[in-house]
């Protein structure tokens, strides 16, 4: 069984940009989503993945992912996905024993910017950066999937 154990933080200041590696931007949609589960198509490039992750709320979940071909993800988005769908950038900043992923929403989330760190346990304390603020993993509204429902523009 796959398992995702991450913290979510809001960005508080772009201190961060100097230190980003990478980035990749993706675009993501869900097939469907209940009180138990979400099903989530994301493209990046030519790469495309399935994700079926448990809805559980905090920092600890149950999470698969499977390649599919890009194509077919492209016409699930347009065609089946909830609208609107999510469109961000991801930024790769190393920090402490973690590489953060930073999230600058683009489209109805516009403005939102959000930075997530995985972690090896649930009880792992990780160095904070000075550019995140508040935390938000128990917060079902920076959930992307709460996110398609209620964008980041309607708050």
């Amino acid at each position: 069984m796959g398992q995702e154990i991450e913290k979510k933080f809001l960005v508080v200041s772009d201190a961060w940009k100097d230190q980003a590696t990478r980035r990749v931007r993706y675009r993501q949609g869900y097939l469907c989503g209940n009180e138990r589960s979400s099903v989530r198509v994301r493209v990046s490039d030519d790469t495309a993945y399935l994700n079926i992750k448990s809805a559980t709320l905090g920092v600890q979940r149950q999470e698969f992912e499977y390649a599919i071909p890009a194509r077919d993800a492209r016409e699930l988005l347009d065609t089946l996905c909830i609208q609107p769908l999510i469109e961000k950038t991801r930024h790769y900043v190393p920090h402490g024993d973690h590489v953060w992923e930073v999230d600058v929403f683009e489209g109805d989330n516009a403005g939102l910017v959000v930075a997530e760190v995985e972690l090896r346990h649930v009880d792992e304390i990780p160095d904070l950066p000075s550019w995140v603020g508040e935390e938000v993993s128990h917060d079902v509204r920076y959930y992307n999937t709460s996110l398609v429902r209620h964008p980041y523009k309607d708050w």
